[in-house]
């Protein structure tokens, strides 16, 4: 498996995008959080989160075939599968638990923190029930696929609010290094 800091190379020689560097961190702290509840690779389940956009920058008509290729070239078959499936319309089969938990996790958390974006005391005292509201406001977050947010939900095998509970938690151990 490419280490963290080989991930994190490839990472940054694709992506320059502040905000778009800051939401694939955020998704890797909560993979990496759901892999040490669920007993999985930490490291593997780090790695997807980390480098699941990084080829959207430079690559959007592509995305998410460019950094696919780059992982199965390197020999890191599961983590590119997983990495091109994080989206229900590419049509792609959800195999493993990694599968489903990228999927569970990517527009979800980008969601969450767009929540805590608006609130002044930012992730601090967000709750799920604040982010289930803003969920059926369809004005908020417009760009968030909510049926993306449901089915990954359902296909990772958790209930909604407690899923959310387990983000929002982990993103507030980390709201510094976040800047929420």
């Amino acid at each position: 498996m490419i280490s963290h800091s080989e991930g994190k190379q490839l990472l940054e020689s694709m992506t320059q995008n502040v905000s778009l560097l800051r939401h694939m961190r955020t998704i890797e702290l909560v993979m990496e959080a759901y892999a040490e509840k669920l007993g999985e690779n930490k490291e593997e389940w780090a790695l997807a989160g980390m480098l699941h956009d990084a080829d959207y920058e430079p690559f959007p008509e592509k995305h998410p075939q460019i950094i696919v290729e780059k992982l199965k070239a390197m020999g890191e078959e599961k983590i590119a599968h997983a990495i091109s499936a994080h989206y229900t319309k590419w049509g792609v089969s959800y195999d493993t638990t990694l599968d489903k938990g990228l999927l569970a996790c990517d527009e979800l958390t980008g969601f969450i923190v767009a929540c805590a974006q608006v609130r002044p005391e930012g992730i601090s005292t967000l709750e799920p029930k604040s982010v289930i509201k803003k969920l059926k406001d369809k004005g908020f977050a417009a760009k968030v696929d909510r049926e993306e947010v449901y089915k990954g939900a359902e296909l990772f095998g958790v209930e909604l609010t407690s899923h959310i509970a387990f983000i929002i938690d982990v993103l507030k151990k980390n709201k510094e290094e976040l800047g929420i």
